[in-house]
């Protein structure tokens, strides 16, 4: 690419300056992930919760936020000591070495790869069906080429529209939740006011951790920010602590937001969880329909149209963040180094951001073409995010409790560090990772199997590099 300008590899606590520009504030970086989870998340998986959980889809969300804050704790130790661009791949470098930091990373393309790819098939089945006469795939692929333009741009554009758009979100969600307060002011709820809480029939716990174990997909992209740390404004240190704050920011502000909108939805609704169980073709327009009926067509038309423009952004949001994930793997030499580059003009890494972009659109114009392409994709989409988790916490347990230290990794000034003790070193992340270990059991089928394939593929790639590297050490 004219103008890039390569970037050769470099040790995990110490990222050369001046390819990516620090350009992203606090604001900035609580945008992007945002844009990704998208503030209405629940609205699509809300009716298969509800019969799930027994009616108690608020409580769902509550302890999904607490269950996902373990992770959070993890991202914000590791950041502070690996502020690189890479997020778990880098931190699995510095806390369990370079072989299973490149394993988590190509783990990670699994998920990076595939949730924008499931966004942009969202937006393009909204769109086609405000118009039908355009079919969905050719929505699909007009909606990668636009945020991979944005994107091409340069971070600080991408943030700037992701912002107006994310405003857009939070303004509808606005109007949803003044309208049902009018309706339950005026009209009384559906089910008993606290029935969001202790269920609309006897009380489950297992049912109740049954739904947390899906609800917590609901917030696979917060830690997508951790990718931007090497972008975030202020030096090293002090863009580390930004980035820090913006993951559990965002964590508990969508927590917030989750709660509130289900909360509400449940009131509003006249099915009962027992009667969306027995009726699972329902479940997908469990709330839309319960939108429609308490409050009127419009705001369900309104909402519909808000997550087709949103989805988009979220995926523009996940395509950034999965480049970045390319760019330091292959400044690492650990993919094509031609990937590690940064565009003089704009600051990003264009030929990362293009290759992702490609891979992508072919994954969501397959699934748009394909009869049962949705599903496929959804059913496999969250393994390598669970994988990602499950290696973060046992590199804080690597890197902190057992004091590896590796790749010459050096703690940010200012890190609680080894201060956090066995409580932070040792308990909440094995707790955090046991809780991801609790999901990945849940998962269906076919994701363990495209799991284990995607980690067999990973070994055999590690096994390349690996005598690559040292046939490379022997010419030397």
């Amino acid at each position: 690419m004219p103008g890039d300008r390569s970037r050769t590899a470099t040790a995990p606590g110490d990222p050369p300056s001046g390819a990516l520009r620090r350009s992203l504030t606090l604001r900035d970086l609580i945008v992007y992930g945002l844009l990704f989870i998208a503030p209405m998340a629940p609205v699509g998986i809300y009716g298969a919760l509800d019969a799930r959980s027994h009616g108690v889809v608020p409580l769902v969300y509550v302890v999904a936020t607490v269950a996902m804050s373990f992770t959070a704790y993890s991202y914000a130790r590791m950041i502070h000591t690996v502020p690189q661009a890479g997020s778990v791949y880098a931190y699995a470098r510095a806390g369990l070495g370079d072989g299973a930091g490149f394993v988590t990373g190509w783990m990670m393309m699994l998920d990076y790869l595939l949730i924008p790819a499931v966004a942009y098939l969202f937006s393009g089945i909204a769109m086609a069906q405000l118009v039908p006469e355009v079919d969905q795939w050719i929505w699909t692929a007009i909606a990668v080429v636009v945020t991979t333009a944005l994107n091409l741009s340069g971070v600080r554009r991408a943030a700037v529209v992701g912002f107006l758009v994310l405003a857009m979100e939070l303004l509808v969600l606005a109007v949803f939740v003044a309208a049902a307060l009018v309706v339950l002011v005026q009209d009384g709820p559906e089910r008993d006011w606290l029935s969001p809480l202790t269920g609309d029939r006897t009380f489950s716990l297992t049912a109740l951790l049954s739904a947390v174990s899906v609800a917590v997909l609901s917030f696979l992209g917060f830690d997508a920010i951790a990718n931007f740390a090497e972008e975030a404004v202020g030096g090293k240190g002090r863009g580390a602590s930004t980035v820090a704050r913006a993951v559990v920011w965002c964590l508990f502000i969508t927590g917030f937001l989750f709660v509130v909108q289900t909360y509400l939805a449940a009131l509003l609704s006249v099915d009962s969880s027992r009667h969306l169980a027995d009726h699972p073709a329902e479940q997908g327009s469990a709330f839309y329909d319960a939108t429609k009926a308490a409050v009127g067509g419009w705001l369900q038309t309104t909402v519909a149209a808000s997550k087709a423009l949103g989805a988009a952004f979220a995926a523009l949001a996940g395509q950034a963040a999965a480049s970045r994930l390319l760019y330091a793997m292959a400044r690492d030499r650990r993919l094509p180094h031609a990937l590690g580059n940064v565009s003089a003009r704009t600051g990003v890494p264009g030929r990362a951001l293009l290759v992702s972009a490609v891979l992508t659109m072919c994954a969501a114009v397959w699934a748009a073409r394909a009869p049962d392409g949705l599903d496929r994709l959804v059913s496999i989409v969250d393994i390598g995010a669970l994988f990602a988790f499950g290696m973060l916490h046992l590199s804080v347990v690597g890197y902190y409790g057992l004091g590896r230290r590796g790749g010459g990794a050096q703690e940010a000034a200012g890190t609680a560090g080894p201060r956090a003790g066995v409580l932070g070193n040792w308990v909440l992340p094995l707790v955090g990772l046991a809780i991801i270990i609790a999901v990945i059991v849940t998962a269906n089928r076919e994701a363990h199997w495209v799991g284990l394939g995607w980690l067999a593929a990973a070994l055999v790639a590690l096994a390349v590099l690996r005598r690559r590297d040292r046939a490379g050490t022997h010419a030397d």
